[in-house]
């Protein structure tokens, strides 16, 4: 039987010291959801938030087959603690799970250089215009797909504006880039940055990550970053982040 758990606090001792904004945000209770096998003495958990689960304590197959009634996405990307936990995950979904390679960003609070930061911003062309994202560019960004994970954990402008922070590009009230808030945990957030396919390479993104980072500073959030790829790596790099590690996780299709 699997449990919803509703004192995460229980949770926090399973996850250990793992650094990831996204299970911070589901422990303290401000997003997600963590499932257990036993809600008084807990061996197992799952954080699930977005399009992400974390799997932690003692491998458990239940949870690893366990897709909650509210997750209507065929995707998830699961992210295992250990490597029999990746095993029964792979073992479970079988031609369904692709593994890949993910890479952690360390978290230091105090590496940023805001005269850089502050330049990047300055640095876009005149034809384009950088802007914090209010009502009406939040349902922008929610009306088409290669913008909506900006602002797809909010389900409305309210939430987003209490939780959430985020800055465009915009060219003729076209958005063309944005840097934006996937996930928000006490402390800062998590951020996710997309680009209209057709105005990649063009420094769109390094202005618009600059702009988020700036604001979040000045609000005492903390900006985390986990890059899924290596250009999001190299992204995070020019922006002033440092490398962690490579961890794996697993892409489940069809789920």
């Amino acid at each position: 039987m699997i449990y919803e758990m509703t004192d995460t606090q229980k949770a926090s001792p399973l996850f250990g010291n793992w650094e990831e904004a996204l299970i911070w945000s589901c422990v303290q209770g401000v997003m997600g959801k963590i499932y257990t096998d036993n809600l008084s003495n807990p061996a197992s958990v799952m954080a699930v938030i977005g399009d992400f689960t974390f799997f932690a304590g003692k491998p458990n197959i239940d949870l690893v087959s366990y897709k909650p009634d509210w997750y209507t996405k065929n995707f998830m990307i699961m992210v295992p603690q250990s490597t029999l936990w990746q095993n029964i995950i792979i073992e479970f979904y079988g031609k369904k799970a692709k593994v890949i390679s993910r890479f952690a960003i360390k978290k230091e609070p105090d590496i940023f250089d805001k005269e850089k930061l502050q330049k990047a911003v300055s640095s876009l062309p005149r034809q384009y215009r950088i802007s914090m994202i209010d009502e009406k560019l939040y349902q922008i960004c929610r009306s088409e797909a290669w913008s909506a994970d900006l602002v797809s954990q909010f389900p409305d402008y309210d939430t987003y504006r209490r939780f959430g922070i985020g800055a465009v590009v915009c060219k003729e009230n076209i958005i063309l880039s944005g840097a934006s808030t996937y996930a928000r945990y006490r402390e800062g957030i998590e951020i996710e940055i997309d680009t209209r396919e057709e105005y990649r390479r063009k420094g769109l993104a390094y202005a618009c990550g600059a702009k988020l980072i700036l604001e979040c500073l000045k609000l005492g959030l903390y900006p985390s970053w986990d890059a899924h790829n290596k250009g999001s790596l190299a992204l995070a790099q020019k922006l002033g982040y440092h490398y962690s590690h490579t961890y794996t996780a697993v892409e489940i299709w069809e789920y």
